[in-house]
């Protein structure tokens, strides 16, 4: 899969989530081998009056390449002031979010509320390409609401401002992560232009990531949710795609080598507090359907200390 001038080696890609895709993340993940990540979403505004903690959000590794940085905004002349400052952090792909459902993002007309005016929508993706080098992309949704389906619509000026390539979430904004992704509107997306389209939405597995791709043609498919707590995701769905054949599942020694890997980066960029403070919900992520799981999400949401943590950790090493 290639996007303008970069060549994947591959067409299966993590997707950005806010408070999710941190850098302890995409190194947790990367060698599992996504061909692409996404940071979490960034603010345009924050970065443009250059908040901290907002910079911060883009700090990438080396080790990542290639990673895109996902801005969230609706002022083309924001947007675009800040592109070229978001890739002097590493990445080399500007994504612009259309798609967040979250009432703070719509609220402030950005994300899925861009797609209630696609005008708009084709006036930020011109700016942006016109103040960078780098590819600049587009993440959707399936549109506002059902009565509002323009996913075709939005894609199409999109391309025709210049995005080097689109992801589309099957579901519109109202009905946010609840009921079944519509493959038939990434369908029509992808027979509608012609840059590179990537599928997003109920990838859980080997089997619904090849019936993304068989279902619509999509180039790419793009997996969230179901690499939390779950890197090895990528690895068993590239393989799959490539062989038809299954990997063994990880197990729980797996498991817990992988828990102790992630907390140690989220403590080494976020100091001890913090980094224990958000790993509770990685650490829960992992040990999803393992026997005891409700005892061990109480010892890991009780745990403040890094010590706390790993003891629990080391217990889940030894239930094999």
């Amino acid at each position: 899969m290639r996007i303008k001038d970069i060549e994947l080696k591959n067409n299966v890609i993590l997707a950005p989530m806010a408070g999710v895709t941190d850098k302890a993340f995409r190194l947790i993940c990367k060698p599992f081998g996504p061909a692409l990540m996404y940071t979490e979403m960034v603010s345009g505004k924050g970065l443009f009056y250059k908040n901290k903690k907002t910079a911060d959000l883009l700090d990438t590794d080396s080790m990542e390449k290639p990673v895109a940085t996902q801005l969230f905004g609706h002022e083309p002349d924001v947007l675009a002031e800040i592109a070229g400052r978001a890739l002097e952090y590493g990445a080399e792909i500007i994504d612009i979010n259309m798609g967040c459902p979250a009432p703070k993002i719509v609220g402030n007309g950005d994300g899925s509320a861009i797609m209630k005016t696609p005008k708009l929508a084709g006036e930020i993706v011109e700016a942006v390409v016109r103040a960078v080098d780098a590819p600049v992309t587009v993440k959707i949704r399936k549109g506002w609401n059902d009565e509002s389906v323009n996913a075709v619509e939005v894609a199409k000026i999109a391309e025709a401002s210049g995005a080097a390539a689109i992801t589309v979430h099957g579901r519109t904004r109202e009905q946010f992560y609840s009921g079944r992704a519509d493959l038939d509107i990434i369908r029509e997306v992808k027979n509608a232009v012609k840059i590179p389209v990537v599928g997003n939405g109920d990838i859980t597995g080997e089997e619904s990531a090849k019936h993304m791709l068989d279902y619509t043609g999509c180039d790419g498919i793009m997996i969230g949710r179901g690499a939390e707590g779950n890197p090895w995701i990528f690895e068993r769905v590239i393989h799959y795609l490539e062989t038809g054949e299954k990997l063994p599942l990880p197990t729980n020694q797996m498991r817990a080598e992988k828990m102790e890997e992630h907390l140690a980066l989220l403590v080494e960029f976020k100091g001890e507090y913090r980094g224990v403070q958000e790993a509770r919900k990685h650490m829960a992520w992992y040990i999803k359907g393992m026997p005891g799981g409700a005892r061990l999400r109480e010892a890991i949401n009780k745990a403040e200390t890094l010590e706390e943590m790993l003891k629990t950790v080391e217990h889940i090493k030894n239930m094999e």
